[in-house]
């Protein structure tokens, strides 16, 4: 977030002693001044490099940009048929696939609402969602329908299907509604930046699992954070995509943020370590975000590794979820040196953004979780006393900036 020029902000902290804020050191992002624009609409307004946006890694079928954008025309079209209007819930149920960010861009061009779930929960976990997050149609695979058993919730069909019965209401099949032509009966209702786009739900890592409720702003400005992040890299990306996409950073990075860089996104349903090494060489990917003991256990095979798959596409890789230390760093740096380590932090309440580290140099600050990210403030705070501390000093994060969440709903 921009901040006051009077402010007496120390360069090489971003800290001001006057308000106790950390200011981002990254230029801020440029947002859309529109208000009555929709993330799809945003993403769909971005020129693009290559002609592949998504590939099945699994069975190499390709989706152009201009295929994802004429089946998000078509699959909102027949959304609105349905009666699908804004504000309305779609909750889906399905693993990765190059069909996701098609099913979230038609739903949220309508202004209604993307929630997901994990495909491995329970039916007693996904019947508890259903009731907090109250949709009124289900995207779903046939193999995990008879997990929505008892729900009496709509479902459309993903994926090569027969027939589905066991008291499911079927009405339709994504495959079919992307072939259909656009009828030119949607109902569009305008939607507002501030409008709610996602309900997805935290991890309950430190404590209940909670809705969070996000804004078509906070998206647009995470997709604005990876073109800006991206944007300065030679050529054409293609990335692959191993985090599940139900979770905020593979829904607004991978269906959403690749989607606007122009990048080449290739999809496994899964994590599986040797076809994600299969993949790379076979799509001659550029990037892959791992996770520390991915990274661990690519330093530690690297000579095997590189002698079955030829990885000589990498360029980076992007790492979250805990920090790396010093000796996975230099290691992986000696085993791969043509490929950078690019670290990350965020939190589903962020929108899957917080803090970065993009490039080598900043990285081999061990321990780090890099500079805040664009437009981003912070404070840290001792949680018992709620007193802003300095430089240094350990506390609770608090986060301030446009990817944050417009609030949360308890299961």
């Amino acid at each position: 977030m921009a901040h006051n020029s009077e402010l007496m902000v120390d360069p090489r902290s971003g800290f001001c002693r006057s308000n106790s804020i950390f200011y981002s050191k990254r230029r801020p992002l440029s947002l859309p001044q529109n208000e009555f624009i929709d993330v799809a609409t945003f993403i769909s307004s971005r020129p693009h490099q290559g002609k592949t946006a998504f590939i099945d890694a699994a069975t190499g079928r390709r989706l152009t940009f201009t295929d994802v954008w004429r089946a998000v025309d078509s699959v909102s079209s027949c959304l609105s048929e349905l009666g699908i209007r804004k504000g309305d819930v779609i909750l889906l149920l399905t693993p990765n696939s190059i069909f996701f960010p098609i099913v979230c861009l038609s739903v949220l061009s309508l202004g209604a609402v993307i929630t997901t779930t994990n495909p491995l929960n329970t039916p007693r976990e996904i019947g508890k969602q259903i009731v907090d997050s109250k949709p009124v149609l289900v995207f779903t695979t046939q193999s995990l329908a008879p997990k929505l058993t008892g729900s009496n919730l709509p479902i459309v069909l993903m994926g090569e299907h027969s027939n589905y019965h066991a008291g499911a209401e079927v009405v339709g099949s994504l495959e079919e509604m992307m072939r259909r032509e656009p009828s030119g009966k949607r109902v569009g209702e305008r939607v507002n930046q501030e409008d709610t786009a996602t309900l997805l739900y935290s991890s309950g890592t430190t404590g209940a699992s909670k809705g969070v409720v996000s804004s078509h702003r906070n998206l647009i400005a995470m997709v604005q954070t990876i073109v800006s992040r991206f944007s300065s890299e030679d050529g054409e990306q293609t990335f692959i995509c191993t985090v599940p996409m139900f979770h905020i950073y593979g829904l607004a990075a991978f269906a959403m943020g690749m989607l606007a860089s122009g990048s080449t996104v290739v999809v496994l349903s899964r994590f599986e370590m040797d076809e994600m090494l299969s993949s790379i060489s076979k799509y001659r990917a550029t990037c892959p975000p791992l996770v520390p003991p991915i990274l661990v256990a690519l330093v530690h095979s690297a000579d095997k590794i590189k002698a079955k798959y030829d990885l000589n596409s990498l360029r980076s890789t992007l790492s979250g979820g805990a920090p790396l230390s010093k000796e996975v760093i230099e290691g992986f740096a000696e085993k791969y040196p043509s490929v950078k380590i690019l670290q990350g932090y965020g939190l589903t309440e962020s929108t899957g953004i917080g803090a970065s580290t993009d490039s080598l140099e900043e990285s081999r600050r061990y321990g780090t979780a890099g500079l805040l990210s664009p437009s981003m403030d912070a404070k840290i705070v001792d949680p018992g006393s709620g007193k802003a501390l300095t430089v240094n000093q350990t506390g609770e994060l608090w986060l301030r900036g446009p990817t944050i969440m417009k609030g949360i709903i308890s299961m």
